[in-house]
């Protein structure tokens, strides 16, 4: 598996992340205070020096109070101004040196802005929640802001007892001490920073379906005053699991948790392991089973299998629209013939100038993507039929397993499990912005 990150800064944001090293792990120690809406941290992260010497070296993190920055152990100079903390060790690092870098912050957490309104770190109600695609991780913690910068976690959560903690990965302990009580969560599985999930509220927890012998755990955390319309609106979970480990391959983590916040959310938000769904989105009539399945369906495209910069985000969002399609092919619903021509009617009404496989950063989340995103698969699945194309899909999520990928890469791909060559079709769909004519061929999940 090869890792596809970007040489230089991506172009969509070049203001985050530095390229010049790579994250392994992060090892972050919380104690948050809902009141008041106080976090203070320490992060100790585990990195490697590129190719070059570091005499320097850049972090994302908000506007916190810095408490100290330590290289190896030694205090290091930095500077902290516009979400970039600049970090100076005492001594330049080496080219290809393992180094350790540990921060002390503290503050009023709140979402950085973005032309999509606040990122990051949200204050609900009661409690609090992390929503960070694509550049809010730094609201809550300093990292190499880069989604093909993957590392593993442990993050130790404390706050007042009457507040459940949920977070991507496995829990490892939760520790009650007179009224407050740490959790310890660890993602083993290489992460990008955005898609570090947290959930601070007070929730009741239930296990969707039995996962048997080796099957994947699922959890719920809902507002017990939900959980009748959660019950339904989720019982279908456990079969779209089953579907897509047939179509994709298996589950890439260890356990599979959703949250709903009591709160409304414009859209759900995927995180590694975790969905955090709004209350707009439980009516106890299965009216947002479509984003269930898309946010499952993350899991395999977006974060196992993750972009090498944020110009190949179609990877991410055209792949869980598409699954959408399955899974409503599958369960009895619509094929994905019909969904795709209700697409393509959809697109062709709209205007005809957005390039797939380079959205440019204002259109990077336009429906127009995941529309067209879809209508890409669709294609491909028409042209090569369904055997082909299913073990094509399997084979990338395999491979690609906790690494990350450009469209180079797919393109590559495809064409290595392609009877005859899909240049073409690829070009029209990808790089041409004219809607090219609509997949007629009735394609069914075998």
């Amino acid at each position: 598996m090869a890792v596809q990150q970007s040489v230089g800064p991506d172009p969509y944001f070049p203001d985050n992340g530095d390229p010049r090293y790579r994250v392994h792990r992060y090892e972050l120690t919380l104690d948050y205070r809902p009141g008041p809406n106080r976090l203070s941290g320490t992060a100790r992260i585990n990195a490697i020096a590129g190719r070059a010497p570091l005499p320097e070296f850049q972090l994302n993190l908000a506007d916190f109070r810095i408490g100290r920055v330590r290289v190896d152990g030694r205090q290091a100079n930095y500077t902290h101004r516009g979400g970039k903390l600049r970090v100076r060790p005492a001594k330049a690092l080496r080219a290809g040196a393992a180094f350790t870098v540990e921060i002390h912050w503290a503050g009023n957490p709140k979402p950085v802005s973005s032309p999509w309104g606040g990122l990051g770190w949200e204050e609900l109600t009661d409690g609090a929640l992390v929503a960070s695609q694509p550049t809010g991780a730094p609201s809550w913690f300093p990292c190499n802001d880069r989604p093909a910068d993957k590392a593993t976690y442990l993050i130790s959560i404390t706050t007042p007892s009457a507040y459940s903690v949920v977070a991507g990965g496995r829990l490892l302990t939760r520790t009650t001490k007179a009224s407050t009580t740490t959790w310890v969560y660890e993602q083993a599985a290489p992460t990008s920073s955005y898609l570090v999930g947290l959930s601070i509220g007070k929730y009741q927890t239930v296990l969707l379906g039995d996962p048997g012998l080796g099957g994947v755990p699922m959890h719920g955390h809902i507002p017990a005053h939900l959980l009748p319309q959660f019950s339904r609106d989720f019982a279908r979970q456990p079969a779209m699991m089953d579907l897509f480990q047939r179509l994709f391959g298996p589950y890439p983590f260890d356990e599979y948790a959703v949250v709903v916040a009591d709160e409304e959310f414009d859209v759900p938000v995927e995180a590694q392991g975790l969905s955090l769904f709004g209350v707009n989105h439980v009516d106890g009539a299965r009216g947002s089973e479509r984003l269930v399945a898309h946010e499952l369906a993350h899991q395999w495209f977006g974060n196992s299998v993750s972009i090498a910069d944020w110009r190949h985000i179609w990877l991410n969002e055209g792949f869980a629209k598409y699954a959408e399609w399955l899974w409503s092919e599958r369960s009895g619903g619509r094929t994905a013939q019909q969904l795709a021509a209700a697409a393509h009617r959809l697109l062709s009404g709209r205007p005809q100038d957005l390039r797939l496989a380079d959205p440019g950063r204002k259109s990077m989340f336009d429906d127009r993507l995941y529309e067209r995103g879809g209508l890409t698969l669709h294609a491909l699945r028409c042209a090569m039929g369904d055997e082909p194309f299913f073990r094509m899909l399997r084979a990338w999520a395999g491979l690609h397993r906790g690494g990350a990928v450009s469209t180079a890469t797919f393109r590559s791909h495809v064409a290595r499990h392609a009877d005859d060559p899909l240049d073409g079709l690829l070009t029209a769909w990808l790089d041409r912005p004219e809607l090219p004519p609509l997949p007629t061929q009735d394609a069914r999940v075998a």
